[in-house]
């Protein structure tokens, strides 16, 4: 008997961030990630408004992994009334705690700093959530295994799928009354540092695939020679290397890197301090899951071993009084919090200052702004004079290009009944739709968000 499932775009549709997914069934209602909008004004502030949704009648919150645009929203989903469980591989659960934790604690210093310096229109100023409401989120969580099938009632089950991209990061499959449905989750590259090469869906009746980079091939360069002129121009001109940098995967890629380099001797010692309450506690979740990544034990320890980890805020303000030419990989990677904006407000007006910027930078964030030459930058209420220089790495991105997209869809043996593309800025997105209806010949749909499609099942 066909049945109808309901698709809510209620993020990730039109924008990378805030990825939300609810799919209303007969039998269960499903939420495929839970994130929250990340960049432009206007799209965070659709994280302070409730869902257009029955929250209370979501029976399940299904995960592909633990980065803020995914997770970040679930504090607020059970504000509105969830009480379901949320599932996820263990890895993706353990990130997903990190990083709840981490954010919740700097959404109520934040908050509390713009109280009391008054730079925020609010009165009071509100933090997102509360590091409370991130332990209740957490108690929540139930783990499940990889590549195995679960059934989650009479017609419906799930298999999470590995896909590279970060640690415990997957693409869903489910099964709905026999029909396939394939969400990837943010798709991983071949050949990455840490992490094997994804696996690839096999079926997909229907397919929602994220678009971050549709429209671009990452540039052919050599990470280990650019960043090893970079740590030698630092030294030579006794300034400072500024990496802001997403805590999960990248900054342990960074870490590994500037590692191997030194061990190459293809750098000088120079000081390097990781200043990431949240990359530390990452860098555990690879101690305590090493099948999931390629780093052998030793290696994580040298690593480990060589590199200055900052674990206080008195000792970030140490690192910033030493004179020595250093290299500071500070959270966040968009620059949109985090440590890294107490490294810029000292150093971001020093032409002896470079900021390295290590990945995709969201429209609206401090991040593009440095890309796109902003001749000043404003945080903590003030704005700030950009004389450092400011580089930029694209092909250490965690996403595939539109290529690696391509390669990742190809062992699909049938013909998908509907395409989705999601997780994209618009020019991406358009791109990657005329790429696969061009050469695939399938039919694909940009979902604008708050759309509802209808599937016949």
């Amino acid at each position: 008997m066909k049945r109808i499932v309901k698709v809510n775009f209620l993020g990730g549709a039109g924008t990378v961030t805030g990825s939300k997914f609810l799919l209303e069934t007969s039998e269960c209602n499903l939420m495929i990630d839970c994130g929250m909008f990340q960049g432009l004004k206007e799209l965070r502030e659709l994280n302070w408004v409730d869902l257009p949704v029955d929250v209370p009648r979501i029976d399940l919150v299904l995960l592909t992994h633990g980065h803020l645009d995914h997770v970040g929203y679930m504090p607020r989903l059970i504000k509105q009334g969830f009480k379901g469980e949320i599932i996820g591989t263990s890895p993706t659960l353990a990130i997903a705690e990190i990083i709840l934790r981490d954010s919740a604690k700097i959404h109520e210093e934040e908050a509390k700093k713009a109280n009391k310096e008054k730079y925020t229109k609010h009165n009071p100023a509100l933090p997102f959530y509360t590091i409370n409401e991130a332990e209740k989120t957490i108690k929540y969580f139930k783990s499940v295994e990889l590549d195995s099938w679960v059934q989650l009632s009479e017609n419906i089950s799930v298999r999470f799928q590995y896909n590279g991209h970060i640690i415990g990061s997957t693409f869903i499959e489910l099964e709905i009354n026999g029909k396939r449905l394939v969400f990837s989750g943010d798709v991983g590259r071949k050949n990455d540092y840490l992490l094997s090469n994804p696996k690839k869906p096999q079926w997909a009746d229907y397919l929602f695939v994220e678009s971050t980079y549709g429209d671009k091939l990452h540039p052919e360069q050599d990470v280990e020679i650019v960043l090893a002129d970079l740590v030698k121009k630092t030294l030579q001109n006794r300034g400072n290397l500024i990496i802001p940098s997403f805590a999960v995967e990248r900054l342990q890629t960074l870490m590994y890197i500037l590692w191997k380099l030194y061990k190459q001797n293809k750098i000088p010692d120079i000081p390097i301090f990781i200043d990431s309450p949240m990359g530390k506690n990452v860098l555990d979740v690879f101690k305590y899951y090493p099948n999931w990544h390629k780093l052998p034990e030793s290696e994580y320890y040298a690593m480990c071993n060589h590199i200055n980890i900052v674990s206080s805020y008195k000792e970030t303000w140490e690192t910033i009084d030493d004179r020595r030419a250093k290299v500071v990989i500070a959270g966040s990677g968009m620059v949109t919090g985090g440590r890294v904006l107490t490294y810029l407000q000292q150093y971001i007006d020093e032409p002896s200052t470079t900021v390295l910027l290590v990945g995709y930078q969201a429209e609206g964030t401090r991040g593009r702004q440095l890309i796109e030459g902003a001749h000043e930058i404003k945080f903590f209420g003030k704005y700030y004079p950009i004389k450092a220089k400011v580089e930029h790495i694209e092909s250490l991105s965690a996403h595939a290009d539109q290529g690696e997209l391509m390669d990742w869809l190809d062992e699909i043996k049938n013909i998908p009944e509907q395409v989705y593309l999601i997780h994209g800025e618009s020019n991406a997105l358009n791109a990657f739709r005329v790429k696969l209806e061009t050469i695939n010949k399938w039919r694909v749909k940009i979902p604008k968000l708050t759309d509802i499609d209808q599937l016949i099942i």
